[in-house]
């Protein structure tokens, strides 16, 4: 839900293709997450049901990758794609900050470092159980907030630029508005744990149909009408395109809030994965475990969670162009992880049961992803080097 501030931005980049994208692309990640979901199934000739003999994506790809190289190939994506979160919720701060202050005395890349004071607490954090509550009601407030934002463009219908969005398609820059897309859709991660904690996961399909109808709906009308109100003047970060500025102000402090509190769970899923692969103690990982006997967390342990939020902090103020790192992002463990993957696996375990339309299907996403993949790598990462060489935005 953060990220749907820089979709207007992809509709001045992209246009028509950018809402045509956010609605196929939709429809390809349902497809993609069913197919997942699919591969933790087995069909039992006994029972004549099918049986869950597998609980994740990093056990799809252990079967499918071997045993050696699966969950490292998983995780190794799942680390770039959680920390890479974290990184954006630090720089989205800055530019929400900057934009509410913008002639003040502190620079962009200062906002960043005195938001992340707030996030080195997060260091202590045995568990998510404290700040549930708190994710909760951010996510009530960011609702709020795209109300009150589309509230303020519907004020505006008569001054719509009707005309100015593109029908041609732009192939310098559409790259770039196809991998954000792409980043605001990526759930594959998740769904295997979310169906299997379901109390009827029968109800999975129907549930995910619905979830992204009303995803791409809304994202697509956000993204049209945001695009419409503020034309060619679209920033990165929409609500920065808020005249009054006290009105302006209110709604980017409540942003930076809710960035603040969406952190914690990417942080603390990275921590996790990269806690079980390095700091489970010796022989089974390189290091020795970072809790202690009576369950608390070591100093030396402590430290090196710290050194977790400090490094995003650091990598936020050297990369600090937002829309174009969450293209980058989303083409690159994006793709892989919600277009190329899935149908991969879906091919290797269940090759004999499809016919010749889900294997071109599945064969055709795959080409898909492959194809966004490269492309929005290279234009996103050309961008960014055309962004350093003018210099950074602080």
């Amino acid at each position: 839900g953060m990220f749907i501030v820089s979709l207007p931005f992809a509709v001045l980049r992209g246009g028509y293709w950018a809402i045509a994208a956010m609605i196929g692309i939709a429809y390809i990640c349902c497809y993609t997450g069913k197919i997942l979901v699919e591969c933790l199934y087995e069909f039992d000739v006994q029972t004549g049901r099918q049986v869950r003999v597998r609980d994740s994506y990093v056990s799809i790809a252990k079967e499918c990758f071997g045993k050696k190289y699966g969950a490292k190939i998983v995780n190794i994506a799942q680390i770039i794609e959680l920390l890479m979160t974290c990184i954006l919720y630090v720089v989205v701060c800055g530019d929400l900050m900057i934009g509410t202050f913008p002639d003040g005395v502190i620079d962009t890349r200062s906002w960043m470092m005195l938001v992340g004071i707030f996030l080195i607490p997060l260091a202590f954090l045995k568990s998510l159980k404290s700040v549930s509550l708190l994710s909760f009601w951010c996510t009530m407030a960011h609702i709020f907030i795209n109300a009150i934002i589309i509230g303020y463009c519907l004020l505006y219908i008569g001054d719509w630029g009707w005309g100015k969005v593109k029908l041609t398609l732009d192939l310098e820059n559409f790259p770039i508005s196809l991998g954000v897309i792409v980043f605001s859709y990526t759930s594959q991660i998740f769904l295997p744990t979310l169906e299997g904690n379901m109390e009827d996961p029968s109800k999975f399909q129907w549930m995910l149909d619905w979830s992204h109808v009303w995803a791409a709906v809304f994202k697509a009308m956000f993204g049209y009408i945001c695009f419409l109100t503020f034309q060619n003047d679209t920033q990165q970060v929409i609500t920065n395109n808020l005249p009054s500025a006290g009105f302006k102000g209110l709604v980017n402090l409540c942003l930076v809030v809710k960035a603040l509190l969406s952190y914690p769970l990417p942080y603390y899923a990275a921590c996790e994965l990269l806690e079980r692969a390095f700091f489970r103690g010796k022989p089974k990982t390189p290091f020795p475990t970072i809790w202690a006997q009576d369950g608390e967390l070591k100093v030396w342990g402590l430290a090196w969670r710290v050194g977790v939020v400090v490094f995003t902090i650091l990598m936020a103020c050297f990369i600090p162009h937002f829309s174009i790192l969450m293209g980058f992002i989303g083409s690159f463990t994006g793709t892989m992880l919600s277009f190329i993957w899935p149908c991969y696996f879906h091919l290797k375990l269940k090759r004999e049961g499809l016919d010749s339309r889900a294997v071109a299907f599945d064969c055709f996403i795959i080409f898909l992803g492959v194809v966004f993949a490269v492309i929005g790598i290279i234009d996103s990462g050309r961008a960014l080097i055309n962004a350093f060489s003018i210099g950074l935005p602080f």
